[in-house]
């Protein structure tokens, strides 16, 4: 039975490795090739050889050392999509510090959380959030500010921080690869009240490198269009680390965009990328071209019948910040049940049991035709994250005894043991691709006076697949202007697509056993509503 938590006396993949230990078997092996394309909307295209994209990740190491940064602090790199945002990240692995990334989206209230969760030291952002920044992380010792908002002027020039192009010396003496060190920390929504940070090691990089460009069959030769955002691990895992591993071409924009999504295409001659079901819908309204040079597309399901459509070949997959990688996964080379997830990767320990508070060796495992709760068996550090920042609990609250990580979703195992996505048991919500909690919706305005109760449920979206409703039950004599307080408490605390769609103030809630708000009956009302909001 392999270990729960990778040691240094443990034998595995990447021993005497690190992520610069990767980029310079890079840089040697393929100096001239290019390694990331920049493809701004506006402007020509700019492209780093692997060369050149690794000197100048040293050089910004050199950069951060220069200015006091340790191996073992934490950098803020709050960044939409752009070049800087990935020399950035890699030049913290290179110097042994760790990248912390944020949503570009989030609100003042979550970076001031982000920050002091982290203990960030330092802060790289762009224009666009220099002064939400500056205002919310105070514990920053400096700041560092692109010189654009990703490729455009920026609207209003800042004179906060300093130029991310002055992050540049000589590199630091390269020390010894330590596989176990930390690499990253992303911030996962979850049930609890904040967002808890998922730290991977080098050796977690390495893994999501290694393995996410095997199940894609990504080759050396590769084009991958990267346009969703670099602060997740689709993009950044996925995508990069596994162009990094292939020694392909990864193209970035600055985010999706469904008019310029064939134009970048075309011109870059792309033959991959990552979608999720947003982006296939608003694809869905624009011309396909008569010759493109994709092969693969990887997204939520296996072959939809929008394949025929792009004429190109979908696999699905199923994945969290917390695996790296895919855990479940469809095959690039042989057929897949169509709308399901895959199979089990190989590379980890699957497990669908009726209930999963007790040990996965105890429980009720459920078989073809049935559903259940998901747990995924893996070594923390190596091919599952390494810990939750700063919060022991809530990292062994999330395995059982004997090490199954228990994910909070449902799947469906079908008459041929392919597995479809059922459900999010932890009352998540996907909105345009983002996970969003209802905890950290019902946080906030619980906050606002006058609110007696609330809760957020799902309603169903045609283009953003999921949206939050939130029900507020006002106190007694609650001012008349409660919705507006809520949504401008919203509004100042939380990130846009976290904000609700829809306030409806109620008298009453139902009800479930223990007095609990029964939310599966307000969805259930949702659903029976068309999509102008009226009963039928």
């Amino acid at each position: 039975m392999l270990p729960l938590v990778l040691t240094r006396h443990d034998a595995h993949p990447f021993m005497g490795m690190d992520l610069p230990w990767l980029l310079e078997q890079r840089a040697a092996t393929r100096p001239e090739h290019p390694f990331i394309v920049w493809a701004p909307f506006d402007g020509p295209a700019r492209a780093w050889s692997y060369a050149e994209f690794v000197a100048r990740v040293q050089r910004f190491a050199g950069g951060l050392h220069r200015r006091g940064v340790q191996r073992g602090e934490r950098v803020l790199i709050h960044l939409d999509n752009c070049a800087e945002a990935l020399i950035a990240w890699y030049g913290c692995a290179w110097l042994g510090a760790a990248a912390v990334t944020t949503n570009a989206r989030a609100a003042g209230d979550e970076l001031a959380y982000y920050a002091g969760h982290s203990e960030a030291v330092a802060g790289i952002t762009q224009p666009r959030f220099a002064e939400l920044v500056a205002r919310h992380c105070t514990g920053l010792q400096w700041l560092a500010v692109t010189a654009d908002d990703n490729g455009e002027p920026p609207a209003h020039p800042t004179e906060r921080g300093q130029h991310f192009d002055a992050i540049d010396a000589e590199p630091p003496p390269r020390h010894a690869p330590d596989p176990l060190a930390p690499c990253s920390v992303q911030y996962t929504s979850g049930t609890t009240s904040r967002p808890k940070g998922v730290l991977w090691t080098h050796a977690n990089a390495l893994w999501g490198a290694r393995i996410n460009a095997l199940h894609e069959d990504l080759r050396a030769d590769d084009v991958h269009l990267v346009h969703l955002p670099l602060f997740h691990t689709n993009a950044q895992a996925y995508s990069v680390l596994a162009c990094l591993w292939a020694g392909a071409t990864a193209v970035v924009m600055p985010r999706f965009s469904a008019s310029r999504f064939w134009p970048t295409s075309l011109a870059q001659r792309c033959t991959w990328t990552s979608l999720v079901p947003f982006c296939t819908k608003a694809l869905l309204e624009h011309e396909v071209p008569p010759v493109h040079h994709y092969r693969l597309w990887g997204s939520a399901v296996n072959e939809p019948p929008t394949d025929a459509h792009f004429r190109v070949k979908t696999i699905g997959w199923w994945g969290m910040t917390e695996t790296i990688s895919h855990g479940i996964v469809g095959s690039p080379q042989l057929p897949n049940r169509p709308l399901t997830i895959g199979r089990p990767a190989p590379e980890y320990g699957i497990a669908v049991v009726e209930d999963d508070s007790v040990p996965v060796r105890d429980a009720r495992h459920v078989g073809p035709g049935g559903s259940g709760q998901l747990l995924i068996r893996g070594v923390r550090g190596l091919s599952l994250f390494h810990e939750y920042l700063g919060n022991p609990r809530a990292t062994a609250d999330g395995f059982d005894p004997d090490g199954w990580f228990r994910t909070g979703d449902r799947v469906d195992v079908l008459d041929d043991s392919s597995l479809r996505f059922g459900d999010r048991t932890k009352d998540m919500l996907k909105v345009g691709g983002e996970n969003v909690a209802a905890s950290e919706i019902e946080r906030v305005v619980l906050q606002v006076a006058g609110v007696h109760e609330c809760v957020v449920v799902a309603k169903k979206h045609p283009m953003l697949d999921e949206v939050p409703v939130l029900f507020v039950l006002p106190a007694a004599h609650a001012e008349a202007d409660l919705l507006d307080r809520v949504r401008a408490a919203c509004t100042a605390q939380l990130a846009s697509f976290k904000q609700p769609h829809e306030l409806r103030l109620v008298h009453d809630f139902p009800r479930s056993t223990l007095e609990k708000i029964a939310k599966a009956e307000l969805r259930r009302r949702l659903d029976a509503e068309d999509p102008r909001g009226n009963a039928p």
